[in-house]
């Protein structure tokens, strides 16, 4: 059951959301060509150590790293490595916090050099997905109506949005209830409530919508082998509509 959360805790939340989205706006600095995924991990975790935060996925299941690295085909869970980025790759950055027993979690697809027409458009459309999802993020709305957003927005523009991976809730867990996927309906689902603290996230294929995941038992790639793209946001709905806690340049 979903936990609606009081104005303290939600400021707790803004800390490590504050901590989330300048680790991401300093990592997009290091990503270029030459760079390994492993050096942006490290790179995340100098930043969480010196914002006194804590890693929130290192560990966490048994994930080894603090960051998730998805290049091209890879959607979401892309473990860090030697793999040294090339000119012309996207790179899906995901990290999260916790501080003082509270979470945060967001991601963002970067890319690398000049890419290809079609995965900039990617790029673009997935992060145009996210605000128009966060904008359904309404007192009174529902889950459908974040779903319906996502899915319309890629599906409009040509490309396919991933099923079976979803955002989620957020507060004193990296994961909590609900689930938000990226397809679905307006007006169904769960209501949504001032106090809630989501994790809003798009995920988006060039190609089919089919994902396999990989023998580390963590990344998971498209299964036709084109690019993928994810951004996430936390947010938290108030009386005012949603609030971007996440908020990055």
């Amino acid at each position: 059951m979903i936990q609606l959360k009081s104005e303290a805790e939600i400021q707790n939340i803004r800390k490590a959301s504050k901590i989330v989205a300048g680790v991401l706006e300093g990592l997009k600095s290091f990503v270029k060509p030459g760079c390994s995924t492993k050096d942006l991990d490290k790179k995340a975790e100098q930043f969480i150590e010196k914002a006194k935060a804590t890693p929130a996925f290192k560990g966490y299941r048994g994930y080894p790293a603090c960051l998730c690295t998805s290049v091209n085909d890879a959607v979401v869970h892309g473990i860090p490595n030697d793999y040294r980025l090339k000119e012309g790759d996207i790179v899906g950055l995901d990290v999260g916090v916790e501080l003082d027993g509270y979470y945060s979690d967001a991601a963002i697809t970067v890319c690398v050099g000049k890419v290809s027409s079609q995965a900039k458009k990617l790029v673009e459309v997935t992060r145009e997905a996210l605000y128009k999802a966060i904008d359904k993020a309404q007192p009174s709305g529902r889950i459908g109506d974040i779903s319906y957003a996502i899915q319309s927005c890629a599906e409009g523009n040509g490309f396919s949005v991933v099923r079976d991976y979803v955002g989620h809730g957020i507060g004193t867990n990296v994961h909590e209830e609900p689930g938000i996927p990226n397809f679905g309906q307006p007006n169904t689902g769960l209501k949504l409530k001032v106090g809630m603290a989501l994790a809003i996230e798009t995920m988006v294929n060039m190609g089919d919508w089919r994902v396999k995941l990989l023998d580390d038992g963590w990344t998971a790639v498209t299964a036709d082998g084109k690019p993928s793209a994810h951004f996430e946001h936390t947010i938290a709905i108030t009386d005012n509509g949603p609030e971007i806690l996440t908020k990055y340049g």
